[in-house]
């Protein structure tokens, strides 16, 4: 029985020694078991000012970042340029998975959230959620630094977004959103 107990005991010690060396031998980069890796500089959520994205074979330089918080709930909103004189952002919402849905903006619609469902550019969008969160806002946005913002989000098929926003007492800014694959997005810090 005592050289079954000291067996057991010596097994134990080596897997012990086995999983300490394992863990040593892993580089700090490596993200933990089940997680996967970051993109450089913290991915989306970490983006900053002047910091440039391609989405889908186009580039846009960082000019503003919007950070939204509701309840125990956060995202971020970047806005990007082109040089086209359209407003994009990028959304990125934290979660078990991250979400990235990029917005153009619809400054001639004339539609007004509330509605069940709502017609816009020949398709049909369906409310998904409607709230109102608090935001810091660095960069070039025209907003006060802080503040409130309400929205009413709206979808159409898997990946088609329609998103209604206030900042403060303003009326309704409406943009139209395409949920985006991470892959869809290549980050690069500013160009020297």
């Amino acid at each position: 029985m005592d050289a079954l107990v000291t067996c057991l005991v010596a097994a134990v010690a080596v897997l012990a020694v086995v999983v300490v060396v394992g863990r040593a031998r892993r580089r700090p980069t490596d993200p933990p078991e089940g997680q996967p890796a970051e993109p450089p500089r913290g991915g989306p959520l970490r983006l900053t000012l002047g910091d440039r994205v391609r989405i889908r074979e186009r580039e846009y330089a960082v000019s503003a970042t919007i950070r939204l918080v509701e309840g125990d709930w956060s995202w971020v909103q970047h806005l990007l340029d082109d040089d086209s004189g359209t407003r994009h952002r990028l959304s990125v919402e934290d979660g078990p998975e991250v979400e990235l849905v990029f917005w153009t903006a619809e400054p001639g619609a004339t539609v007004t959230p509330g509605a069940p469902t709502i017609e816009l550019g020949g398709r049909r969008y369906t409310w998904a959620e409607t709230g109102q969160a608090r935001y810091t806002a660095t960069g070039e946005t025209a907003l006060p630094s802080t503040g409130t913002m309400r929205y009413h989000d709206y979808q159409s098929g898997g990946a088609a977004r329609l998103s209604f926003e206030a900042y403060g007492e303003e009326g309704w800014r409406v943009a139209r959103g395409d949920l985006l694959d991470p892959a869809d997005l290549t980050i690069r810090p500013p160009q020297a």
